[in-house]
């Protein structure tokens, strides 16, 4: 998911902060160019890794955090202006990605834990709270009405469960050693 923003009307190719991950966005333009017809790019200065962005809508809440910053920001925010969308940041103070706390479940309602509990960019939303201790839960993703999540956190699973969404549960214990959540291991169309 870093290396790419997809939204309906075009794809947006990052710029990863971490150094590593560089090489991983030439591969992926190659795919893309297979599904999109309008694929943009961030350029230097600019940094983004799209894990730190997330879709409610028409609108896309960016994060500021030590792997996206401002240029980047502002470039994405302009490429998703110019087909129609628009984008708004908010600064990351504890987590390494907006998605690692907080994900968008649709009809506004938003699971999130820790520091986006009382982000003011967050109030108009229905929070549904996940509990600190089982934070890693928050990464999770909603795919065709289903709410995909991390398995081995049951507080969490009753949480999403009481709100009416059915859930599958998914094994990913050895991509959490290595920082890596429900959406960092997908790309959706």
């Amino acid at each position: 998911e870093d290396v790419a923003l997809l939204t309906p009307a075009c794809a947006i190719v990052t710029n990863p902060g971490a150094d590593t991950r560089r090489g991983e966005t030439v591969s992926m333009k190659k795919v893309l160019q297979d599904f999109y017809a309008d694929i943009e790019e961030i350029q230097e200065p600019g940094r983004v890794e799209a894990g730190d962005i997330m879709m409610v809508e028409e609108h896309f809440y960016i994060g500021l955090s030590e792997r996206t910053n401002q240029a980047g920001a502002e470039q994405m925010s302009g490429f998703l202006e110019k087909y129609g969308m628009s984008g708004s940041v908010v600064t990351l103070e504890e987590v390494l990605h907006l998605k690692t706390g907080v994900a968008y479940l649709e009809n506004n309602n938003l699971l999130a834990c820790g520091e986006f509990l009382t982000k003011a960019e967050f109030q108009q939303f229905n929070i549904i709270e996940i509990d600190e201790r089982e934070s890693y839960a928050a990464n999770c993703i909603r795919v065709n009405g289903t709410v995909i999540m991390p398995k081995g956190y049951p507080n969490a699973h009753k949480t999403i469960a009481d709100a009416g969404y059915p859930i599958i549960e998914v094994d990913v214990s050895e991509f959490r050693k290595l920082d890596g959540g429900m959406s960092c291991l997908s790309l959706r169309f």
